[in-house]
């Protein structure tokens, strides 16, 4: 498993210099259990579990807590065209709640959104939709979770009835025969995952990984099936047509526990094995070789992750890989399933808390009248005065300098100008709001473009839950007091709801908000009723749903029924397929984007960690040689790549782990690198997922940039912030 180069050795006898304090790292949908101790040199962490480990990101996590350069005192612009400059708390809340109401009563309550993130607790994503809703009274509240598993998300719960990221404990795996990762990276995304999989390989499992890079993952599978970009849904349907021609359908399964197969199997005799290998580029006998794996295993687990969901066809793909562990049956059984990879901290608890234009807390619809009755009595307002569905994340964004958009937004807990596709739209729509207030614990990139920006506590020093990519809630606990005038995202959205004249409904204490959780989502699907603090500080393992108080959680869903009405899984024929954009003369590759092993997300962490910083200091272009030397790009040289929305400057690593007709670049950086300046913004029509994994594009050689580009002059504060 993948270790920090920090030096490992001399851990215990560190960990014996103080005492430290169990908690859960601040990263990915993981959540690995780590503990911290405080040191005369500054804050360490170590696992806090022995055999469980950490990535080099969760090793580096107590860094941040110590940067000289997070924000220690709200900053405040005095109009458009000033600098930021430091403001005390009070003159801070009095211009967000004169501005707010002046937008509000001026254009109506929609003229207000709010933009929160996956990595904000339950408690604090609840708060925040609730702030929306309630005080704002605006329909318009969306997180970045839009950017990340809203496909895969729309797609089980259309199949299956309810999504939860994977529908058994992270220990089912080493025991099941054959895995399916689609658009998978967790060698370098999740690294510690990565002991149940080889345990399972240990045991003689097989993996088979699809993706159009040899990625540290698909080194390591028995079966690469690289694919083009765009096409998962064509390649899932034709293992499908495979399975029914060759056989391997598990009719008592489908009879009992399915709906729907009859139409499924009329459009499945479309994707023969030819055609989708002139569709996706994975030879015929690699399809076959796959089918047959995974049709003559007793036990298979097939996953996706966002390079098969981050598509404009998305939840066509994720429902081509259910449809493909239905008709084999290998799901709602041991050590069999279909999962999805949280890629945020919270990314599944912020949904089923209420953080989406389209639910209310405990996953339920904002359009169910019931639910709205429920949830408009206990937060003490009409039924009618509950908001209806809003914008999503994109259209939000998108819709801003129309008449119809919002002018105003609340961020809390999101990077936006860094991680929205097209970003230079994204920058231009937010420095055109009459009001932004962003609430982050550094000046990101975002931030920089604010009016007002209020310092927020960092991981570890507030308490809340999360839920993680298992659905198993886990308590982040409070280590350290935040420095001197910086305040938690709850004691922010109490005073917030407060100067807005709500003086009751948003406490400040994370303990009182999770009880209004417990009665918020008892009885619906997301039930965390019966999940309490007292529960999780003595170690037990709770998963949702949790109904009652000594309930031990549902850690396996569908063994029994499926979450529909008629209690049967549903198959969806797939018809759409392929990228929005195709390449031509003018844009003749294609371009995907994703992570790296040292960067998470848009980067605002890690970007700031040395010796992350270290391991990978720049973005770069991975590109075949055989097309960089037709292009005269040598390695290690400037390379310009271009879309129909812009351009990057970046330098290039040839590869002979990616297919020569596509270029891959991370997303982790700003300015000449960032690569959502390049993405499609193209929306899946059912989750309103942007196409980020794959649009046009061109590359030639270029000249080093003159300079490394700077944050704009006009956005930089005055004094007392490094960046």
């Amino acid at each position: 498993m993948p270790e920090s180069p920090i030096l490992f050795a001399g851990s215990c006898a560190l960990r014996e210099e103080a005492k430290g304090s169990l908690t859960h790292c601040p990263y990915c949908g993981l959540q690995c259990p780590m503990e911290l101790v405080t040191l005369p040199s500054g804050s360490q962490v170590f696992p806090g579990d022995p055999e469980w480990g950490l990535c080099r990101k969760g090793w580096t996590a107590a860094e941040l807590l110590d940067r000289n350069d997070r924000l220690l005192t709200p900053w405040v612009r005095d109009h458009k065209r000033a600098k930021l400059r430091p403001a005390s708390w009070g003159e801070a809340l009095r211009k967000i709640a004169e501005s707010l109401g002046k937008l509000r009563a001026t254009y109506g309550l929609s003229a207000v959104g709010v933009f929160g993130g996956g990595s904000l607790t339950n408690e604090k994503a609840y708060l925040l939709g609730k702030f929306a809703r309630v005080v704002l009274g605006t329909p318009h509240v969306d997180y970045n979770g839009r950017f990340c598993m809203s496909s895969a998300a729309a797609a089980i719960t259309r199949s299956l009835g309810l999504d939860r990221g994977l529908p058994f404990p992270l220990e089912d795996i080493p025991q099941t025969e054959v895995i399916l990762l689609a658009g998978a990276n967790l060698a370098e995304t999740m690294p510690p995952v990565m002991r149940y999989f080889q345990r399972q390989k240990e045991r003689g499992g097989r993996w088979i990984v699809v993706d159009p890079r040899k990625t540290s993952l698909a080194e390591k599978a028995d079966l690469h099936l690289a694919i083009t970009p765009g096409t998962d849904a064509a390649l899932a349907m034709g293992l499908v047509h495979l399975a029914l021609r060759e056989g391997w359908v598990d009719w008592e399964f489908v009879r009992e526990r399915t709906e729907g197969l009859q139409e499924l199997a009329l459009v499945a005799s479309q994707f023969w094995p030819e055609r989708v290998e002139s569709i996706t580029g994975v030879p015929v006998f690699r399809l076959r070789e796959a089918a047959r794996w995974l049709g003559r295993a007793k036990t298979a687990m097939i996953f996706t992750a966002r390079g098969a969901e981050q598509q404009a066809h998305g939840v066509e793909n994720v429902l081509g890989y259910l449809n493909l562990a239905l008709v084999l049956g290998k799901i709602g059984r041991p050590f069999c399933g279909f999962g999805t990879w949280t890629g945020q901290g919270n990314g599944q608890g912020a949904r089923e808390l209420g953080l989406k234009c389209d639910q209310l807390p405990g996953y339920r619809s904002i359009q169910d009248r019931k639910a709205r009755q429920e949830i408009a009595a206990l937060w003490g307002i009409p039924e009618t005065a509950l908001p209806r569905e809003g914008l999503s994340a994109w259209e939000l964004l998108d819709g801003i300098g129309t008449r119809e958009g919002i002018r105003g937004l609340v961020v809390m807990g999101s990077n936006i100008a860094v991680s929205a596709p097209y970003s230079s739209r994204v920058i231009q729509a937010l420095e055109s709001l009459e009001f932004l207030l962003v609430v982050d614990f550094f000046l990101s990139e975002t931030a920089l473009l604010a009016d007002v920006v209020l310092p927020a506590a960092q991981w570890a020093e507030e308490e809340g839950t999360m839920t993680n990519v298992e659905g198993r809630v886990v308590l982040r606990q409070k280590l350290k007091k935040p420095p001197p005038g910086v305040c938690t995202d709850l004691e922010i959205l109490h005073q917030l709801a407060r100067v807005l004249g709500w003086k009751e409904g948003f406490p400040s204490d994370p303990c009182e908000v999770w009880e209004e959780i417990r009665r918020a989502t008892r009885g619906a699907p997301a039930d965390y009723y019966g999940v309490t603090y007292e529960r999780l500080r003595r170690g037990e393992r709770l998963f949702w749903p949790c109904p009652q108080l000594g309930h031990p959680g549902k850690a396996r869903l569908f063994l029994d029924r499926f979450e529909t009405p008629t209690g049967k899984a549903r198959f969806f024929p797939v018809r759409n397929f392929g990228p929005v954009e195709i390449p031509d003369s003018q844009y003749p590759l294609l371009l995907t984007t994703g992570r790296v092993g040292a960067h998470y997300q848009s980067g605002t962490q890690t970007r700031r960690t040395r010796e992350l910083l270290e391991a990978e200091p720049e973005p770069f272009v991975e590109m075949h040689p055989a097309t960089a030397r037709s292009l005269g790009i040598p390695h290690g040289g400037w390379a310009r790549i271009w879309t129909r929305r812009g351009e990057i400057r970046v330098r290039a690593r040839w590869s002979r782990r990616i297919l020569p007709h596509v270029l891959f670049v991370p997303f982790h950086w700003s300015g000449l690198g960032q690569a959502n300046r390049l993405t499609n913004p193209a929306l899946d029509p059912v989750s309103k997922m942007p196409e980020f994994k794959v649009c046009a594009a061109a590359v030639e050689p270029c000249s080093c940039p003159q300079e490394p580009e700077s944050p704009d002059k006009q956005n930089c504060p005055e004094e007392g912030v490094t960046e």
